[in-house]
């Protein structure tokens, strides 16, 4: 239950003085609708008003206060022509222009002969100074309401800032201060003030200084943020370690056969990774663990050890991917890996139908089959298991924190592997799987030449597609990606339908065509076609990033490289190299190129290190901008921004599971406050699961 003190918090912003029904309904659109959105949410700007000794001396676009006497009033001949009124002091004659006018309030308000204050933007137009519509027009006994320093909010169709501002002052009158939830040392030492203080200052500026990321009062902000959803994940971490679990032990043999088995001896990672499973699945509480590989640096065979592993001690093995075509291919790998041990690997998706569901639905309830591989419709409430051990999901980044409580509940309660082949850098890892052990796959398997890397102006193209011949002429394979589907007169990028005709033109039907618009059985199709080698050349959209896997290909030529994040590209570029055959990723760029630009094209050229790219990705362009961490579920923070606020981060990661560690029951009279903090910023997940035990 919300503690009662938080109620007035979660009122509806219609409660505020002044905000009607319609105002609401906008602040919702624009804020949210309650109070705590509201006050929550940070202005998105400041404007700076100067107080000037004259008309004379205001600067085109510049938001000015003036003190004016009032000449004439000029209505447009028709309603849609503008009104004018014009003003003037000694150093000159200003333009004051209305639309949709109505003339007896402006009467009032700027009666002819009177004296006024009056502050808004001023333009020039054929050399005359004007202000269209002042944000203030008051007497001049008034003049000290006009602010300096005035905040500005998102805003919607129909919703004005002085109504935002409005129900933000509102909002603000009806929040009161709540026990304080910080470290007392941790707070005085970083001098932040109290949590009630710092959202006023928020929200009343006294400078542009004062307005910015890095004050004591945004800071103090950003950390109660970082900190809620931190200790939201600690909970869930501390909950999930202390509840009991399965111990799943055994001989080693059926590990031991798919060691044998397999192809090449897995990589120092592989095993070292393998053992940190091991452990917390040969442990009494429950695992939750997160094994982040860099591309190619084989997670799927790990996943077949840990599947062996459980499969021995007589439980069944569940894996999730995002796609059919990614579910499909799980079951070819895990075949072969798996068939040494005589273990039934399955799929499961959405085109098995009739009696083939029936079948596989009945395998699974009777437990003949040991592992299946499926979508997300896996653990819906019709598909039941024998005796279910181990779920591993694979690239499902919005798989989170509530979706992975929701699964480890099922059937006998599985243990919980998560598996993804995007490198996310580490501080960003614990914002999104903070309530997991991390494993990290930082090895390529043996024999694997480096990827050489180009980067070549797109006026260099005809060149590249002559050399495709020489290695068509090999016998090897080509991706070529391209940002676009379809041609578009908007956007001057090379489309994947285009290059399709360009190169078709050249090589005929050996160049197949693959992209997201497509049907999923006409992927899985074309995917399966060029990895039997029907087609030399795959033209692609980024639908080939995760997923299409063919051996036989060695050159990646990506467009437009430069409008790509750096992960993307590594993501990319990860197609190729996966035999020990010489591979080559080819960057065409269209110049002239800006500096982060060059910069990442040069760091794709100088590293195939993915962790190391994902850590260069967030330094050159931020974190709300890393294609990696937009796609991954990773959550959107509205006070806190995680390239100003790292170092806070990584403060609240050790508070927050130092805090779940001695008082997990929130008994204590911080733990008290914390729980406000925990309802205040909605994460209560872990509050949850605490009361139910």
């Amino acid at each position: 239950m919300r503690p009662d003190i938080l109620f007035p918090m979660f009122a509806d912003i219609s409660t505020v003085s002044g905000v009607g029904p319609r105002s609401a309904d906008l602040l919702e659109k624009a804020m949210g609708r309650r109070i705590r959105d509201v006050v929550l949410t940070p202005p998105s700007g400041l404007i700076e008003r100067k107080r000037l000794p004259g008309i004379s001396s205001a600067v085109d676009g510049d938001m000015v206060i003036l003190t004016v006497h009032v000449d004439t009033h000029r209505p447009g001949a028709t309603r849609r022509l503008p009104y004018r009124v014009f003003v003037s002091d000694g150093s000159g004659q200003l333009e004051l222009t209305f639309f949709h006018a109505r003339p007896d309030y402006l009467r009032r308000q700027l009666p002819e002969g009177a004296d006024i204050i009056i502050s808004g933007k001023i333009e020039h137009f054929r050399g005359q100074p004007q202000m269209t519509h002042p944000d203030y027009i008051l007497p001049l006994k008034d003049a000290c309401d006009i602010p300096e320093f005035e905040t500005i909010y998102p805003l919607t169709s129909g919703l004005s800032q002085k109504m935002a501002r409005k129900a933000v002052i509102g909002a603000l009158e009806k929040t009161s201060e709540l026990p304080e939830w910080l470290d007392p040392t941790m707070r005085a030492k970083n001098e932040w003030p109290s949590w009630l203080n710092a959202l006023k200052r928020l929200h009343a500026p006294a400078s542009k200084i004062e307005a910015g990321e890095d004050t004591l009062h945004r800071r103090r902000l950003a950390y109660d943020e970082l900190l809620a959803r931190q200790l939201a994940l600690a909970l869930v971490r501390e909950h999930t370690r202390r509840k009991s679990g399965r111990s799943f032990t055994g001989a080693g043999e059926y590990v031991r056969e798919v060691l044998d088995g397999a192809p090449f001896k897995p990589t120092g990672a592989q095993s070292r990774t393998f053992e940190e499973i091991k452990a917390d699945l040969s442990a009494e509480t429950r695992m939750a663990r997160l094994l982040q590989g860099d591309v190619g640096a084989g997670k799927t065979f790990v996943a077949a050890l840990a599947a062996a592993h459980v499969c021995e001690a007589g439980a069944q093995v569940a894996i999730m991917a995002p796609t059919e075509i990614l579910a499909r291919q799980h079951k070819k790998s895990l075949e072969q890996f798996l068939a040494p041990a005589n273990l039934t690997v399955e799929a499961l998706t959405g085109r098995d139908k009739g009696g083939q569901r029936k079948a596989i639905l009945s395998g699974l309830a009777d437990g003949h089959i040991d592992v299946i591989c499926g979508t997300h419709a896996l653990f819906q409430d019709h598909v039941e298991f024998a005796n279910l051990g181990l779920a591993i999901i694979d690239e499902q980044h919005r798989f989170g924190v509530r979706d992975r409580l929701r699964l480890s509940q099922k059937g006998q309660k599985p243990d919980i592997l998560v598996m993804t082949a995007t490198p996310i850098p580490r501080t960003l890892a614990l914002t999104s799987y903070g309530d997991m052990d991390i494993s990290r796959l930082d090895e390529k398997p043996m024999g694997r030449k480096p990827i050489e890397t180009r980067i070549v102006p797109v006026e260099k193209m005809q060149a590249v597609i002559d050399g495709l011949q020489r290695v068509l002429d090999k016998g090897e394979q080509v991706y070529w990606v391209c940002p676009l589907v379809e041609d578009s007169d908007l956007i001057d990028l090379a489309s994947a339908e285009e290059r399709f005709r360009h190169l078709s033109a050249r090589f005929g039907d050996r160049v197949g065509l693959l992209h997201g618009k497509l049907k999923a059985q006409e992927k899985e199709a074309i995917s399966e076609a060029f990895k039997r080698g029907q087609y030399d050349i795959l033209v692609a959209t980024t639908v080939i990033e995760v997923g299409v896997d063919a051996p036989g290909a060695t050159v990646m030529v990506i467009e437009h490289a430069e409008r790509f994040g750096l992960a993307q590209l590594h993501q990319l570029r990860g197609r190729v190299g996966r035999n020990d055959k010489q591979s080559s990723c080819i960057l065409l760029y269209k110049g002239p190129l800006g500096i982060n630009s060059k910069a990442r094209l040069n760091i794709m050229r100088e590293t195939e290190d993915g962790f190391l790219i994902a850590e260069e990705d967030w330094n050159l362009r931020g974190s709300g901008d890393l294609l990696g961490a937009r796609q991954s579920g990773l959550p959107v923070y509205k006070l806190a921004n995680l390239d100003k606020h790292k170092s806070l981060l990584e403060t609240a990661v050790t508070d927050a599971r130092l805090f779940a560690a001695t008082d997990p029951n929130l008994a204590s009279e911080r733990g008290k406050a914390v729980l406000n903090l925990l309802y205040l910023f909605e994460q209560d997940v872990g509050v949850k699961l605490m009361q139910s035990g």
